[in-house]
């Protein structure tokens, strides 16, 4: 075979890279590998952001008595939340996630662990909490088309839904595609639904939430990546 200059060019063979992951949850099943090895991780806070210690805890829900976390992944945040005294409801699909969370957290009083795809469970439920949230979970994961229709109806009247994820880069809005197994192997797209703050305020307004409030917190040292916080609420129940 010849390249442009008519140079003939060595053959190669190109191998395919291993087959990876199949599904989404397997993608996940392998996120923070390490967990574990050194015991429980400390829940003395619930963390809306990347970097400890900066932003808001648990005060960011107002004093919710049920609360309902989307994509819980270790169930740290739900942790934190349940020994303030409120009742927390952990959903995650990943296997290996909740297994390590039954083996972390099973004794915990105020916690329930359940497995199962986040859209599914929103749909099956009849439960209904004080505050659901997404702590960089499932409402940067799953179209908030999708999601926000299923949360309001889980929600009480006057109910708070609350959500942290990075920072987007402007003007790089919207859904992007990130390759679950690189570039080799099997085809796997986990997307990431990479909003501006008005995107965000847009959707939430159009699904029936109310006070809403989204904006970027800038991280603690000068350029470093912020984090989106949201917050919005249903409409209270009539006097």
């Amino acid at each position: 075979m010849a390249d442009a200059g008519g140079v003939r060019a060595k053959s190669s063979t190109v191998t395919a890279g291993p087959p990876g992951h199949r599904t989404r949850a397997e993608y996940w099943d392998t996120f923070w590998p390490g967990a574990g090895d050194g015991g429980a991780p400390a829940a003395d806070r619930v963390h809306w952001t990347q970097y400890p210690f900066h932003g808001p805890g648990a005060e960011f829900l107002g004093a919710p008595r049920t609360a309902l976390e989307l994509g819980s992944a270790t169930c740290v945040a739900s942790v934190a939340l349940a020994r303030t005294g409120v009742r927390v409801t952990a959903v995650d699909f990943s296997a290996v996630q909740m297994e390590r969370a039954r083996q972390w957290w099973a004794e915990e009083p105020n916690l329930t662990l359940v497995e199962d795809d986040v859209p599914d469970y929103l749909a099956r439920t009849e439960e209904r909490f004080d505050a659901v949230l997404s702590n960089w979970g499932a409402a940067w994961f799953i179209d908030p088309e999708v999601l926000l229709p299923l949360v309001r109806p889980r929600l009480n009247p006057g109910g708070v839904f609350a959500f942290s994820c990075v920072e987007p880069l402007a003007p790089c809005f919207g859904p992007q595609i990130l390759y679950g197994n690189g570039y080799r192997g099997h085809r796997l797209a986990v997307v990431r639904w990479m909003l501006s703050c008005e995107d965000w305020r847009r959707v939430l307004v159009r699904h029936g939430f109310t006070n809403v409030e989204v904006e970027v917190l800038p991280g603690p040292e000068d350029d470093f990546v912020g984090t989106v916080l949201g917050r919005a609420s249903t409409p209270p129940a009539p006097a």
